[in-house]
């Protein structure tokens, strides 16, 4: 079971929509998870977008392999 102590992600309809984006940035979350499979690192990720902050973009990963189905 995988606890974190805040969210690293929110969803708002007043920002993009109710979009899923990396707390206080506007930077959806969907776009870490294209990067990773496009073969990009998350240094990559995180150079291009400064504003995410890594133990978000990490604690995000950790929740998407924790949900994805086996």
């Amino acid at each position: 079971m995988l606890t974190l102590e805040r969210s690293p992600v929110n969803s708002d309809p007043k920002v993009l929509g109710g979009t899923l984006v990396f707390s206080g940035t506007r930077v959806k979350a969907q776009t870490l998870l294209d990067y990773i499979y496009a073969g990009d690192s998350l240094e990559v990720f995180l150079d291009h977008f400064p504003t995410v902050d890594r133990q978000d973009a990490e604690g995000f990963l950790r929740l998407s392999y924790e949900e994805s189905p086996s």
